[in-house]
């Protein structure tokens, strides 16, 4: 059976190619655009041309290496600065940021705030996060482009509406609602989603080479997170965010976690886990709240002096990673792994457990052949994330539409 397409679907269709393209090319040519895409010459050029009368694209110099290509005018495309911007906020223990974003990707303002998370009530921790975006928006001023899209990335599960907080260790609120919230105070569109979906979306926009079509990124830190990318798509629950490695079993009724349960890897590999066991608490004892990175430095160096319980806090916490990893792929084809965050900074003291508890597990057969990349700030990749998120968004949606679509004002 043949299946038409319609005319509109088609050249919207089209239109989204190219604009990925273009924002996936770094300034592509139109003949590079047709080699990315599939489409005709003549449909690039007809599509780019649209495009470029409605403001969403524009003409630059074809650039090599750096430098203005000789010989005759080489003609590129990149995406127009102001067709859009879009924030992206996060949102983290004891740390607010939010940043404004052209349509190109670039970064035009950004702030940073240091409140203390886990005192303040659900509401000064919205308004505290309102105060810091208006902050931003009246920065830019009469340059501000049209507002369209917000990303709010928080350390925590979030719903799988991408619209609230369900659970956070850096508040002791749940169920926050985030979008209504904003969406009513700034009139855009707005998602929340979880920071470590985030940074694998920004990793694998950086590197589609390196990381295809599977990439999984592992959160080291006070707490430890996952984003796992499986064919291309970011995995989400069905009800959460998902991807809760963080939170998976490691020793049934076992050490004491953040989240109230025992036993889970982060609860043998998250700083405060690994820091109870090198003073050699008791295993029950209250996690620590925030543990500043001098004395994750400190306790590093003298695991690198001599063994101890700085060592065994190490290696305890690279098994609980290993055996995780390992039963992760037991279930999904192995995948590269990128470790992002301060607790990076101690990976030579893990990366040997890890690798032993991944060759015990089922997954464990290709051990060897494991590709861990290192990334030791997770913030840029975070802002980066959402703002991938919502910028493509914005391609996809809004202005593959032929004309453009107007964002519904949500006043």
């Amino acid at each position: 059976m043949t299946v038409g397409v319609r005319h509109d679907d088609l050249r919207r269709r089209n239109r989204a190619m190219v604009i990925a393209a273009v924002r996936g090319g770094g300034q592509p040519s139109r003949t590079e655009i047709a080699a990315a895409t599939g489409l005709s010459n003549s449909t690039i050029s007809t599509i780019s041309a649209d495009l470029i009368t409605e403001g969403v694209l524009t003409v630059v110099p074809a650039i090599e290496n750096g430098i203005l290509k000789r010989g005759r005018p080489q003609v590129a495309l990149g995406l127009h600065p102001r067709a859009a911007n879009v924030i992206a906020v996060t949102l983290s223990l004891n740390s607010l940021s939010a940043a404004i974003i052209d349509y190109s990707g670039k970064v035009i303002v950004h702030e940073f705030r240091r409140p203390s998370t886990l005192t303040m009530s659900a509401d000064e921790l919205l308004n505290a996060l309102a105060e810091l975006v208006q902050s931003v928006i009246l920065r830019m001023g009469q340059d501000l482009a049209p507002l369209l899209r917000m990303t709010l990335a928080i350390q925590g599960i979030t719903d799988s509406s991408k619209r609230a907080l369900l659970w956070s260790p850096i508040t002791p609120h749940s169920n926050i609602d985030f979008a209504d919230f904003f969406e009513t105070r700034f009139r855009v569109p707005v998602t929340v989603e979880n920071d470590c979906n985030m940074i694998a979306v920004a990793l694998r926009a950086r590197s589609p080479e390196r990381y295809g079509k599977n990439l999984i990124t592992v959160m080291l830190s006070d707490g430890i997170g996952m984003g796992l990318i499986q064919r291309g798509e970011l995995f989400t629950g069905s009800r959460s965010s998902g991807g809760e490695f963080g939170h998976m079993i490691h020793i049934p009724d076992g050490a004491q976690c953040r989240c109230g349960r025992r036993g889970c890897v982060e609860a043998y590999a998250g700083n405060y886990a690994i820091l109870r066991h090198a003073r050699g608490e008791c295993e029950t004892a209250q996690p620590a709240a925030d543990i500043d990175h001098l004395t994750m430095t400190e306790m590093a160096n003298a695991a690198r002096n001599g063994e101890g319980l700085e060592r065994d806090a190490f290696k305890r916490a690279g098994e609980a990673l290993g055996f995780a990893l390992g039963s992760l792929f037991a279930l999904f084809d192995p995948a590269p792994v990128a470790f992002v965050g301060l607790g990076t900074s101690a990976f030579d003291l893990i990366e040997p457990s890890i690798r032993n508890a991944i060759a015990r597990t089922a997954g464990g057969q290709h051990n060897a052949e494991f590709d861990f990349a290192i990334q030791a700030d997770e913030a840029p990749l975070i802002r980066e994330g959402g703002a991938y998120q919502a910028l493509t968004y914005l391609d996809q949606t809004v202005f593959a539409a032929s004309p453009p679509l107007q964002v519904l004002d949500l006043a």
